[in-house]
Parts: C-alpha cells; structure tokens; sequence
C-alpha cells in the first residue's frame, strides 16, 4: 500500500517519519492475531462473526443505547453491557472487523471546543469506509466510496458540530492499528484503555482547514442543527443539560 493511498495528498506527506509510521500503521499484527480473537468466549465470537462485514457492525453499534458516562470498557465488557458511547463504539467496531477478516484500524477525529470523535476504519477495493457510535445523527457510517483518509475525515466536517451550532472539526490522525495493544489484552481486558486514548493524543493530526477558512465559518442553521441532533441520549444534573460527547 502506497503512501498516497494511506493519505490525500502531497500536503499530507510532510515528514518521513509520518509517512512511515502512516504505512507501518496498516501491517497486520498476525503472530498475535489468533491468541488476541479466542480471549473472547465462544458465545461472544460467534455474535461478532454473525455480524459479517461493516455495515452489519455499524446496525449492531446502532442497536445499542448510547453511554453517557466517561469510561472506557474494551470490546468484551460492551457486549456484556451492550451499551457503548465514541470511544467504546471504535473499539467494539475494531475488534469486530477483526474478527471478520480485517485490520482492526481506527483514526481520531480532533476538533475545536468540542469532544474528540474515534472512528473504526476499513478499506474496500482502495477505497475507505468508517464504523462509529455517535450521539450525532451524520457522525456515524461511512460507505467505502472515500478515496484517501483526508476525503473520509472531511466527509464528517458538516455533521461535526457542538451544542452552539459552531462547526468544530479541525484534524484528523493517521490510522493506528489497535493489534500494537495485543499485549494489553485490548479487546477482553477488564481495565479502562485509557492507554489506547491516550496514544492517540501523541500522535500526528493532519490539519483538514486553515486558520482562515475557520474564522469564516458559520454557525449552523436551525434545521440542520435539529437533524443532527435528532434522537440524541441527553443526561440532565438539576435540570441543567450536560455537555455530550460525540
């Protein structure tokens, strides 16, 4: 897989080291695969099997109740629970594609007065697609029609807004392939991945607009505010609403 496949364009390419950890981000971890996928009980890889391919991930993601809570449960302690938010929703998504055949690949979304949105990715026939949970109607599935990483980010730019209708998405990372966590029991472990969460603050963003374009910015419109909003899960303190993740 080529550089410009893994990323957009020659603006993106800006230092060596990011292009290779870009490339090294999508070599498949195999040596630790089969160990890594039967820590799940027989009756929890038989649902992630059932699930077949992305956008049969994508329903089941959606089925569940979003989470408002700040934590950060693996993959197995979400199925038990069957309630996820962002974060967990990515991982669950990831460790479900495994299963099924692909990388368990993941980007972060990183915006301005605004939560962090983490997406599962996956690549069909040199084009990418996105697996997510959100709690935003237009920040969830993605088909695999995107032709770089920077065209899939900038797919969720309209839908990625926060609670004063301000448009907030500002960057995008390069993919991590969650199998460099193997030997932290990623997908079954019964503590938080905070560790996951954090490597993701440590590494490369790519900048989707400049400083320009986001003074220029404009707030969105009421219906538009509306339909993203629709069936969002609310959490109320003393009749005073809570800030939501995405």
């Amino acid at each position: 897989m080529s550089v410009a496949e893994i990323l957009s364009s020659e603006s993106l390419c800006t230092s060596v080291p990011s292009v290779v950890n870009a490339s090294a981000a999508i070599l498949d971890y195999t040596p630790l695969l089969m160990n890594s996928i039967h820590e799940f009980s027989a009756t929890e890889l038989r649902k992630l099997r059932s699930l077949k391919n992305p956008h049969g991930i994508q329903r089941f993601i959606d089925d569940m109740p979003y989470r408002l809570a700040d934590t950060a449960w693996s993959p197995q302690r979400v199925l038990r629970e069957n309630t996820a938010h962002c974060f967990e929703g990515a991982m669950l998504a990831a460790a479900a594609m495994r299963v099924n055949g692909y990388p368990p690949l993941i980007f972060d979304l990183e915006a301005d007065e605004d939560t962090d949105h983490v997406v599962a990715i996956y690549r069909v026939h040199g084009h990418w697609g996105a697996i997510a949970k959100s709690n935003f109607t237009g920040c969830r599935y993605r088909e695999p029609v995107y032709r770089s990483l920077r065209e899939l980010a900038m797919s969720y730019f309209d839908a990625y807004f926060n609670l004063r209708r301000e448009r907030s998405l500002r960057t995008f990372s390069r993919p991590v392939n969650l199998a460099r966590f193997d030997h932290r029991h990623w997908m079954t472990t019964d503590q938080p991945l905070w560790f996951i969460a954090e490597y993701l603050f440590t590494i490369h963003h790519y900048r989707l607009i400049t400083p320009a374009m986001v003074r220029n910015l404009h707030r969105l419109d009421n219906r538009s505010f509306k339909a993203g909003c629709l069936g969002r899960a609310e959490k109320k303190i003393q009749n005073a609403e809570v800030r939501v993740q995405k």
